[in-house]
């Protein structure tokens, strides 16, 4: 008897608990008001709603009033890339930054530099720099967030433009014709997963090595072995990367040039001359973190003596002050965005009013860039080459433009325009060169950067 009380207690205690918040019967009659089924109005848009992508619904006619893609201020392009179904656009857009430089020098219709070439040494040396981190935290336990953060992802696709400038200078670059693209590398999600299926066990098994203390240079015979596998895995997908190669040049005018011998690293000295990117500097909007402060991402590079993502966080006003500087000296500049924001991909128009889903609905939508990026709602997501600014009568921005690599057929001829307005919210980073900076930001630039965690939301890598 006294077992069936104290049983019956149990279940009254545990059904008492479950109850606490849920949606009660008298809530749920207060909740169904908010949708008035009787409403000739409410019902239009039920109609409406339930059988139209909603993004047409919201589409704010009036405001398609507004686009031109007629600019004051455009650097000299040539040539809209494709990135097809991967997550390279900030290899595609570091690339497309540079090129015009190499179509001036040699008065060319076209060039594109290889893509697949540095993403094979991308995901190479994505891969060394994980197992040498599951080296370094082999005594952490699994559940430890760093730990968790390795095997989560361990590589892919992604990345941003210091990224781009690590590959280059080790391994230099090489034209698109040299090593061309590939099924898997216009197609990444198979090869990535079975990479990051092998790379994980490799994890595990490299975890265990380094715990039980075993000789540094077996540990290294074992790493080294892991990425072989990885290479091969590499090779049989993308291809074997050339070490030298033939090249010639046909100018605009179909004029040929001569054969020539060269390595990626001879080739890209060749076509850039003595680069330094070191005189890049990225520069951020990030108005969850202080102004006018220098930042660095732990472990957000590809390679393991590259370096990391540092940043020189700054109001949206001063960067676009950089930028026009360096669009009217015909330099385009990476930048990254959050672009599927309010984008009209038909028409390659970005505005903060193209689609109003609070009319349609009925429901606010108040948050600020900064809320947004706290909880999730916003972040780069892409990365694409800035080029163009219109101005109005007292030279302050209007608009922008982008060049973009989801081929000419997305968007307007491959471009994206984009109103100030929606520079503001949805920008977040763009790479200029030292020169277009006045000497109180270059001095700035002195700071020992404050170190951010590879897991902050701010953070994902273009793609």
């Amino acid at each position: 008897m006294k077992r069936f009380i104290l049983f019956s207690l149990l279940i009254f205690s545990i059904s008492a608990f479950s109850q606490e918040g849920t949606i009660s019967k008298e809530a749920l009659q207060q909740i169904k008001k908010s949708y008035d089924k009787n409403d000739p109005a409410t019902k239009a848009l039920t109609n409406a709603l339930s059988n139209n992508d909603i993004t047409k619904i919201a589409l704010d006619r009036e405001n398609l009033s507004t686009v031109d893609h007629n600019f004051k201020y455009k650097v000299k392009v040539t040539g809209i890339s494709n990135q097809k179904h991967s997550g390279r656009c900030w290899m595609f857009t570091s690339m497309n930054v540079l090129r015009p430089l190499v179509i001036d020098k040699y008065k060319l219709s076209k060039f594109e530099f290889s893509q697949s070439y540095l993403y094979f040494w991308d995901i190479l040396e994505k891969a060394n720099l994980y197992l040498e981190a599951q080296i370094k935290y082999a005594q952490k336990p699994m559940d430890d967030k760093y730990v968790d953060w390795l095997f989560k992802r361990p590589v892919d696709d992604g990345g941003v433009w210091n990224s781009f400038t690590n590959l280059a200078e080790k391994y230099g670059l090489v034209p698109k014709e040299v090593f061309p693209e590939s099924n898997s590398s216009e197609n990444t999600g198979w090869m990535i997963r079975l990479i990051n299926r092998k790379l994980r066990e490799d994890g595990l098994i490299i975890r265990k090595m380094a715990l039980t203390k075993m000789a540094k240079e077996r540990l290294m015979e074992n790493k080294t072995k892991m990425l072989g596998e990885i290479y091969r895995i590499l090779a049989m997908n993308l291809g074997e990367p050339p070490t030298e190669f033939r090249y010639r040049f046909v100018d605009k005018d179909g004029n040929i040039g001569e054969y020539k011998n060269y390595t990626p690293q001879s080739f890209m000295k060749e076509v850039l001359g003595d680069i330094d990117f070191s005189n890049y500097v990225m520069l951020m909007n990030d108005p969850t973190r202080e102004y006018y402060k220098m930042y660095e991402i732990e472990y957000d590079r590809n390679v393991m003596e590259g370096r990391n993502w540092t940043y020189l966080n700054l109001p949206n006003d001063e960067i676009k002050k950089f930028a026009i500087a360096s669009i009217k000296d015909n330099r385009a500049m990476y930048a990254s965005c959050d672009v599927g924001k309010q984008l009209n991909n038909n028409i390659g128009f970005a505005d903060i009013d193209n689609y109003d889903f609070e009319d349609l609905y009925g429901v606010s939508f108040k948050m600020d860039k900064k809320q947004r990026i706290i909880t999730h709602e916003s972040g780069s997501t892409h990365g694409m080459a800035l080029i163009a600014v219109d101005t109005d009568e007292n030279d302050k921005p209007v608009k922008w433009q982008f060049e973009n690599s989801w081929g000419a057929d997305k968007g307007h001829n491959g471009y994206l325009t984009f109103t100030d307005e929606w520079f503001n919210e949805y920008m977040f980073r763009v790479v200029v060169l030292k020169k277009y900076l006045d000497e109180k930001t270059l001095k700035m630039l002195d700071q020992k950067p404050t170190m951010l965690p590879p897991w902050d939301p701010m953070f994902k890598k273009d793609e």
